[in-house]
């Protein structure tokens, strides 16, 4: 360690920035290879040049935020520590002013990783966004929360979520009940999105009223959807040709977004996905966008990223073994 800054913060906020144990000092730390002591309110910094500034800043943006009556727990401070470590350009103003948005008044949302920065970032700026990846990195609930915000700001006037209806190798003529006893166990986790994001009556009436459709994809074809927000979830259950159908159905003022996992192909032996075949024939389009999610952008418990982290090396290890 070759550099020391002082710099001081309001007293009150320390035990704040500090968190239980010091746990959130300690975290930030470790990711940026400094040492942060306290003397008082005064903060003393040792480390390299650059991580000494990137420190320096956020410990100043949380100063004002503090100052102007914000308030975190620890778990927000550590994801904003992350991802500032992951892309020195993004600030703890940036993260807690900027990024975090609360759709319907009932959650804030707030990226957790730099790729779901990116993906909502990529939502807001095109008409057309892919997100592929892993189970578990949040990219149906922050597409349905993009969509929901959309809604409630007036930039579209219904939102339509829907899904191919073949998993797990079940085709639903072989299930019992009605067609919406039938469909919904497949839509059911876009459901769960919706109530999480939004009070269950009023969710109930947007429903009823058709603002907001839940439907199986086979339900699109034939029609023209404008002025809408469309949510293209499971897409690696798709077909070539419920892809391209899919795509054609989006009309003007719409906005579509298509989420998938390469990982969890249901599609009988020898079908190609359509989520693959867009990557290929959709990838130089400029207003269509690809963000990829890793193992790393996993949010669920921590074994889950574990668990997909061994799925991934040992698919590896079987196509290099088979070729």
């Amino acid at each position: 360690m070759s550099n020391l800054r002082k710099l001081e913060l309001p007293p009150q906020g320390l035990n704040m920035l500090f968190g239980v144990q010091d746990q959130n000092i300690k975290y930030l730390e470790s990711l940026l290879d400094v040492n942060i002591g306290a003397r008082g309110n005064e903060l003393l910094i040792d480390g390299e040049p650059g991580d000494i500034e990137t420190v320096q800043t956020i410990l100043q943006d949380f100063g004002d935020l503090f100052s102007e009556g914000q308030t975190f727990n620890d778990k927000e401070l550590k994801d904003a520590f992350k991802q500032i470590a992951e892309d020195r350009a993004y600030s703890l103003k940036d993260h807690f002013l900027k990024s975090r948005f609360n759709p319907s008044g009932k959650k804030t949302v707030a990226p957790k990783t730099a790729n779901q920065r990116k993906y909502l970032d990529a939502i807001a700026q095109n008409d057309l966004v892919f997100g592929i990846g892993v189970a578990g990195t949040g990219k149906s609930f922050l597409a349905v929360a993009m969509a929901v915000d959309a809604l409630f700001k007036k930039q579209v006037s219904r939102i339509i979520l829907t899904r191919p209806a073949v998993e797990a190798g079940e085709r639903l003529g072989f299930l019992p009940g009605d067609l919406q006893d039938k469909v919904d166990p497949y839509l059911r986790p876009l459901y769960d999105a919706l109530f999480d994001l939004v009070d269950s009556e009023r969710v109930t009436k947007m429903l009823e009223k058709r603002i907001i459709e839940i439907a199986p994809l086979a339900f699109m074809r034939g029609r023209t959807l404008s002025d809408a927000f469309i949510i293209l979830d499971e897409a690696q259950n798709t077909t070539s040709e419920q892809m391209k159908m899919f795509l054609t159905r989006i009309g003007f003022g719409s906005k579509a977004v298509v989420t998938g996992d390469k990982t969890q192909i249901d599609l009988p032996r020898g079908q190609k996905s359509g989520i693959k075949e867009a990557e290929i024939v959709l990838k130089d389009i400029d207003a269509i966008e690809f963000v990829y999610f890793t193992e790393k952008d996993v949010v669920r418990h921590k074994l889950v990223q574990m668990i997909v982290k061994a799925y991934e090396t040992h698919s590896n290890q079987s196509e290099n073994e088979t070729t």
